[in-house]
């Protein structure tokens, strides 16, 4: 069995981080979330690995490599235009062949891993074997309707009036037939290959498609409230690990990752959160579900429930919460007169400010 892990698209829900970072690579609990994914395949058994990417391919290419570092031997597969999961699939077809396979979104965390469902997939042999999970947005995503006897009756991509609440989740397993379902597919709507169109299509053809429901969590990180959740769940799951320096006047309680070369000093830090190697806390509070990244500063501020990447600066703010500041951002006050917010913002950035009279 191969793996088809995409990581391709543009990651416009995630703008202005994904402008000069790759959706892929935005870091859950101070970790790539394209490296969860590679981990569970590999967990599962699954070491052959195909990555679709697209113009973000030098940085994905850089920070995966030849997949050695996580025991894995990876082939990039070049997708120029981000045209649909099934356009992904055609584009893949030399590099699967007649194998069966693995379809990881890469920017998609399952909880409890896909080792029980590659399993099912070997035992039962159907052509596709889908994974869904009640929603409240179903809108949004890929959407089954089932039959009274739980089979699988049609799919829909996107629906603007969706036919139930169950998303598909964004790991698939399939058999090679997908590859000629996906050949006999017109573009949507949207002008994308769908995969429900193909998975349609493999239904129509009365081949066995299966379906499982996710019983624990499934976390898509495509937007910045989805990413903070998924950080939240995540660093519930690490465990207190002390690898860098914290002085005697620092109070660590709970659940406190501090890395290689971190320091911490006058400061209480409250988990679970990480701190990345090399960055630095001083006279600071660091709330519960709060990652910060290598080479951060944070002094005389206080954060939570927020997620600051790389090279971050946070100085002398009294409070910072349900935030994601990208690589080499800096937050600071200011005396200079007149008193006013002084912003310099990407495209798509977002800004709460405290309301006044």
């Amino acid at each position: 069995m191969k793996g088809l892990v995409l990581a391709g698209g543009a990651g416009t829900r995630l703008r202005p981080i994904t402008y000069t970072s790759a959706k892929q690579l935005v870091p859950v609990a101070n970790k790539p979330i394209l490296f969860y994914g590679l981990e569970q395949l590999r967990e599962a058994g699954v070491t052959d690995i195909g990555i679709i990417v697209g113009d973000t391919h030098a940085e994905i290419e850089q920070a995966v490599g030849d997949g050695a570092e996580f025991g894995l031997q990876v082939t990039y597969l070049r997708q120029d235009q981000p045209l649909g999961l099934a356009h992904a699939v055609l584009i893949a077809a030399d590099f699967l062949g007649d194998s069966d396979f693995v379809m990881f979104l890469g920017d998609n965390l399952i909880e409890g891993g896909i080792g029980h469902m590659v399993e099912a997939f070997r035992t039962d042999a159907p052509a596709a074997q889908l994974l869904l999970k009640q929603v409240t947005d179903p809108e949004r995503f890929g959407v089954a309707e089932l039959g009274p006897d739980g089979r699988i009756l049609r799919l829909v991509e996107k629906p603007k009036d969706p036919p139930s609440d169950l998303a598909l989740v964004g790991v698939y397993l399939f058999t090679s037939a997908i590859i000629d379902a996906a050949r006999r597919i017109e573009p949507s709507w949207r002008g994308e290959l769908e995969i429900t169109d193909a998975i349609q299509r493999l239904i129509e053809d009365g081949a066995p498609v299966r379906a499982s429901h996710v019983e624990g969590w499934w976390l898509d990180t495509g937007k910045k409230d989805e990413l903070l959740e998924a950080n939240r769940i995540v660093l519930g799951t690490v465990e207190r690990r002390i690898d860098g320096k914290v002085d005697a006047r620092s109070e660590l309680v709970g659940n406190v990752v501090i890395e290689a070369g971190a320091e911490v000093r006058g400061s209480t830090l409250r988990g679970p959160c990480v701190i990345g190697e090399d960055a630095r806390i001083v006279d600071s509070f660091v709330g519960p579900f709060t990652s910060i990244g290598p080479d951060c500063l944070v002094e005389r501020s206080e954060l939570e429930f927020s997620v600051l990447l790389r090279g971050c600066h946070v100085r002398d703010i009294s409070r910072l919460e349900g935030s994601l500041l990208g690589r080499e951002v800096s937050v600071s006050p200011t005396d200079r007169r007149p008193y006013a917010y002084r912003l310099m913002l990407g495209d798509h950035s977002q800004v709460e400010i405290p309301g006044g009279p």
